[in-house]
C-alpha cells in the first residue's frame, strides 16, 4: 500500500520513532540524529516505497554538499537511512533495503579535540557566577569534566543518581555506569543542591533532574550545548561539550591511568573507541618535546 504525502510521512516517522526507542532502544540523541536525517529523506522523497538506490546516493551527495558534511557524518547519515528501510522491511512496506547496495565512507582518522587544564580552567573562569544560572553552568560543566559524561548523559542525570560522591549515568545501550566525582566538582555540586537548585525548583511541578533550566523544567540538550558555545566564545576558544569529555580521557592517560579503567569510566563498549586517546595523548607529548627539547 503506498504511504505516500506529508501525513503519512509524519505518521510512519511516529511509528519509527517508536520503533527506535522501544525495539531498538537507542539513546536519545541517536534518535534525534536518526529521526533528523530520515525527515530530511521524506522531504526530498515523499514515497519511501518507490526510491531507489540512485536516488538515494543522489540524496546523500547532494545532502553531504550542502551542508559540509565530513565522512564521518555521512556514515551517520546512511547508518540512519539503513536503519529506516529495515524498519521499512520489518513492517512490509518495502521487500528490500537499498542501503544495503551503498558502501559506507572509510571515516576521517582525525583525532578528537582536546583542551589543555589550563583553557579548562580559563573557560571555568569566565562563566559569571553572581546568579544561581551561572553557578549552575559552572557546576554541570566542570560535572560533565570530572566524569567524562555525554551531553545527552549530563542532561538527563536525576538527583538520585548522585550519591556517596559517585554518579550513576545511563549511557548508549542502556548501559549503566558508576563514574567516581572529582573533589573539586563534589564542592560545586554540592553548593549548587543546597543553595542554588531550590531556587530554580518549580514548586507546583517538581522536576528530579539534577540540572534544571529558569522554569524548574530538566535543561535540554539544546540548552546545555547553546550556554556552553557563549562561553567558549567568550573565552576567546574552539571548543565544543564533548571537548570536555575528550579531554577527561586523555588527561587521565597523561596522569598514569590504563586503557581499560578509561573504557569503564566513558562507558566504552569496544576498548578499540577508547584507544583513540592514546594517539592524542602521543601526539601532545610529540608537540610538547618539539616545543620545549634543546636543539
Amino acid at each position: 500500500m503506498r504511504r505516500g504525502g506529508k501525513q503519512n510521512a509524519s505518521l510512519l516517522l511516529e511509528e519509527y520513532e517508536h520503533y527506535l526507542a522501544l525495539q531498538k532502544r537507542l539513546s536519545e540523541g541517536t534518535i534525534e540524529v536518526y529521526l533528523y536525517e530520515v525527515g530530511l529523506l521524506l522531504e526530498a522523497f515523499e514515497d519511501p516505497e518507490i526510491v531507489n538506490v540512485r536516488d538515494i546516493e543522489a540524496f546523500v551527495v547532494s545532502s553531504g554538499e550542502r551542508r559540509s558534511l565530513a565522512s564521518r557524518s555521512i556514515a551517520k547519515t546512511l547508518s540512519a537511512l539503513r536503519s529506516f528501510f529495515t524498519f521499512l522491511q520489518l513492517r512490509k512496506i518495502r521487500e528490500d533495503n537499498p542501503l544495503s547496495l551503498i558502501r559506507t565512507p572509510k571515516k576521517d582518522e582525525s583525532l578528537p579535540c582536546v583542551a589543555t587544564y589550563d583553557e579548562i580552567e580559563y573557560l571555568f573562569s569566565v562563566i559569571n557566577t553572581s546568579d544561581y544560572l551561572g553557578i549552575r553552568d559552572k557546576t554541570l560543566f566542570e560535572v560533565i569534566y570530572s566524569c567524562g559524561l555525554r551531553i545527552s548523559e549530563a542532561a538527563s542525570i536525576d538527583v538520585e543518581d548522585y550519591q556517596n560522591r559517585q554518579l550513576r549515568v545511563i549511557g548508549k545501550r542502556n548501559k549503566m555506569r558508576l563514574i567516581p566525582v572529582g573533589e573539586v566538582a563534589q564542592a560545586s555540586l554540592a553548593y549548587y543542591l543546597e543553595e542554588v537548585r531550590p531556587h530554580l525548583l518549580c514548586r507546583s511541578k517538581p522536576s528530579q533532574a539534577l540540572f534544571l533550566g529558569r522554569r524548574g523544567q530538566r535543561l535540554t540538550r539544546q540548552a546545555i550545548s547553546k550556554r556552553f558555545d557563549e562561553y567558549t566564545a567568550l573565552a576567546g576558544l574552539e571548543m565544543s561539550v564533548h571537548t570536555l569529555r575528550h579531554s577527561f580521557a586523555t588527561h587521565l592517560l597523561q596522569n598514569g591511568a590504563d586503557l581499560r579503567s578509561v573504557q569503564e569510566l566513558l562507558g566504552h563498549s569496544d576498548i578499540q573507541t577508547t584507544q583513540i586517546y592514546t594517539h592524542v595523548d602521543s601526539s601532545t607529548l610529540q608537540r610538547f618535546w618539539e616545543e620545549y627539547h634543546p636543539d
